[in-house]
């Protein structure tokens, strides 16, 4: 979670450099997302809402359509979509793009999509009952639905520091697991699987770690050194192929770490969810 992004996800736009930490969350999302859309072979997807705690606005499902599914994403800021659709344009994807002001009532019809998801966005919709009824409605056979680790030791600083802002401009009461899971089941879905993820071995600051340790007076522990961009728009790109490799080196702490320990260091955690009816027939 990084609240300042509210305020500065434009500069994203002008300058992709993600940082590590928003880097290795993209790699360990696409793996994800991949992995369930191969075992339930999906071929169309929704993200709704598109703006979520990340850098770059709009890129968490490339690489989904690089795979060859068909996307479609919504968001609530007019500028932010014709960003958006510029980088699409830019890496010769197709993507439909639409507006939905307070995603109240979703602009789709019935069963459009087989997978709908949203990644660290639930706090911008003003309504989750309405919004989860609606994303039922046009979803098919997935809902996947991300969202930051409350009891992590990265939330809780950043709660502290951004307090303020997290009450005024977010609807905490969204990322609720049990909110969640008590709309989902009144629309007619049951939880398959949860678990964290996004678990490298930092702590989610959500800031660069300069200005972390200054802030606590231990800059020292830094040794200054040429600052080297990364981001994911190289790999995308084709400039950069060992992108993922490099980002997955350093997941051996979340393979490793047992759950206890994710429970509070952990950046993110994850709800997949499916239709009852769908149990029944098997």
């Amino acid at each position: 979670m990084a609240i300042p992004i509210i305020k500065n996800w434009k500069k994203y736009f002008a300058n992709t450099d993600e940082g590590l930490g928003s880097s290795y969350e993209r790699v360990v999302l696409n793996n994800k997302l991949e992995s369930i859309c191969k075992h339930f072979n999906v071929s169309s997807v929704l993200e709704a809402p598109s703006f979520g705690f990340t850098g770059l606005s709009g890129i968490n499902s490339v690489d989904l359509a690089k795979k060859g599914k068909k996307l479609t994403l919504l968001d609530n800021d007019e500028d932010r979509i014709n960003l958006i659709k510029e980088v699409w344009k830019e890496l010769e994807l197709p993507l439909t793009i639409e507006y939905s002001q307070h995603f109240q009532s979703l602009p789709f019809a019935k069963n459009s999509f087989e997978l709908s998801w949203n990644f660290s966005a639930l706090w911008f919709v003003d309504d989750i009952s309405e919004f989860l009824k609606e994303l039922s409605r046009v979803t098919s056979q997935k809902i996947l639905l991300c969202v930051p680790n409350r009891n992590g030791i990265g939330y809780i600083s950043q709660k502290i520091l951004g307090f303020k802002e997290l009450k005024n401009q977010l609807n905490e009461k969204n990322i609720l697991p049990k909110n969640i899971k008590q709309e989902m089941k009144k629309n007619g879905w049951i939880l398959i699987d949860s678990n964290y993820i996004d678990c490298p071995p930092w702590p989610d600051i959500g800031m660069p770690k300069e200005k972390f340790l200054k802030m606590f007076g231990m800059s020292w522990l830094i040794k200054k050194k040429e600052h080297k961009p990364i981001t994911i728009m190289d790999y995308y790109n084709g400039k950069d192929s060992d992108f993922p490799e490099n980002m997955m080196s350093h997941f051996w702490f979340e393979k490793k770490a047992p759950k206890l320990l994710k429970a509070f260091w952990a950046h993110h955690k994850y709800f997949l969810f499916i239709p009852m009816n769908q149990v029944k027939k098997k």
